[in-house]
């Protein structure tokens, strides 16, 4: 399964199985994420293979955090796979995945730090592409 950043400099494999799917919802993902959550699957370290623009991989650890570091291209600012702090686990953003992981997120976690504004994505009006004009 391959995946790849927006300016597909960099390029990676990663081989299933997965340990993990999970949407994360604390302040730290969100900021990273610039989203309401992260989508995160996590892999061992010996299943991820960079086939392409490792060098362009920046990584950035939080200091006073127990595992969270994050990983872009240095390029686009992509969202890119990242060794955890403690080494027993990469974390691979789902949505730099160029094909289907075949699995489903399994949990929400840190869900009583959501943010304000999250809306359960089954309670908005759903377009196929962009909404009609009003």
């Amino acid at each position: 399964m391959k995946g790849s950043c927006l300016c597909r400099q960099v390029e990676y494999e990663i081989t299933p199985p997965f340990k993990m799917f999970q949407y994360c919802h604390c302040s730290r993902c969100r900021k990273f994420t610039g989203s309401v959550h992260s989508a995160n699957i996590f892999v061992a370290p010996e299943q991820l293979q960079w086939l392409k623009g490792e060098d362009l991989v920046s990584t950035y650890e939080l200091p006073e955090s127990k595992y969270l570091t994050t990983a872009f291209c240095k390029q686009c600012g992509s969202a890119l796979p990242a060794a955890i702090k403690g080494g027993s686990n990469v974390l691979i953003p789902a949505g730099s995945l160029d094909d289907d992981p075949e699995i489903k997120p399994q949990q929400n976690i840190y869900w009583e730090s959501r943010a304000s504004w999250c809306i359960e994505t089954s309670e908005l009006a759903k377009h196929a592409e962009l909404p009609p004009r009003k």
